[in-house]
């Protein structure tokens, strides 16, 4: 039975993850992931994609307090509320993707002036209070009994991405190098599945909590990027495109949501909880036939 490897947050959206050996459950994604984000002067939302510079600000979490700093400044340690006085806070709309005019709340002058002098680009930070309801790429999700589809944080499009360890042991044996995990930027990981089984997870149970796979995930030429450096290549996208795509979109991971109701405050995944898979459907992609030894191209 698969079981959970790893879990990761990531506070600010685009910047570094935590990984953490526990996480509070809840609709919109874990407790504390991707409910601040950076935006330019128009209200529009900052990443990696645009700015390979995000991957090297680092995140950490000390009691009710969120740390950053620059790695290659760690003296300059920026340190903000996890959770803002929303009623202090002024609001800031903001954009990200199709969902436009988002109510946020800008977080402070210190902040933006932090992160603009960091990132060498005139930015602010902005906070997702928990009156803000930005629901999730439409077209997959369920909706509630009055027709709202769940919502999501500054993710890019659902709650929770979740990948098979060995959906990315398969990768690295195609790769001239290998790439870790953070390269794709998971919220679950799992062990002990065949490569690429969470593509055919239409709903699974950790503990007493149900999850349902909405769809692969779709990746972008932020996966290119090097999290340890910053530097930026054509790997694991070029390689990926040889046996994971599907209608030009190239596939690794799946976007998952919870499936229920009522998540109490207490509602938590674990490092080391099975995973039981109750359903199954026919994935986008068929998984692809294992490399014989001579074609282990990292070998």
């Amino acid at each position: 039975m698969p079981t959970i490897s790893a879990l990761y947050l990531y506070p600010i959206k685009s910047l570094g993850g935590i990984a953490v050996q526990e996480a509070t459950v809840t609709p919109r994604g874990f407790r504390y992931d991707r409910r601040f984000m950076l935006v330019d002067t128009h209200g529009l939302f900052i990443t990696q994609r645009s700015n390979y510079h995000m991957a090297l600000i680092d995140v950490a979490i000390r009691n009710d307090q969120l740390l950053v700093w620059h790695r290659h400044r760690p003296d300059q340690v920026l340190e903000l509320p996890l959770t803002p006085p929303a009623d202090t806070l002024i609001p800031l709309p903001v954009t990200i993707w199709d969902s436009e005019d988002v109510p946020a709340l800008a977080v402070s002058g210190e902040a933006d002036r932090w992160f603009t002098n960091a990132l060498g680009k005139p930015c602010r930070l902005v906070y997702m209070p928990d009156s803000t309801h930005r629901s999730v790429e439409p077209g997959y999700a369920r909706p509630d009994e009055a027709g709202r589809l769940p919502a999501v944080s500054f993710a890019d499009g659902y709650p929770y991405l979740l990948i098979g360890q060995a959906s990315l042991d398969e990768l690295n044996r195609r790769l001239p190098e290998p790439v870790t995990m953070q390269r794709f930027r998971p919220n679950i990981v799992v062990s002990g599945s065949e490569p690429y089984d969470e593509d055919s997870w239409s709903q699974f149970r950790v503990g007493e909590l149900d999850f349902y796979g909405v769809k692969p995930c779709a990746r972008c030429v932020l996966t290119t990027i090097d999290p340890a450096t910053g530097e930026t290549g054509k790997e694991p996208l070029r390689t990926l495109s040889t046996f994971r795509q599907w209608k030009h979109k190239i596939l690794f991971g799946q976007n998952v949501l919870t499936a229920t109701d009522d998540l109490s405050a207490s509602a938590q995944l674990s490092v080391g909880q099975a995973v039981e898979v109750t359903s199954r459907t026919t994935p986008w992609l068929a998984a692809p036939a294992p490399l014989s030894s001579s074609e282990n191209l990292t070998a």
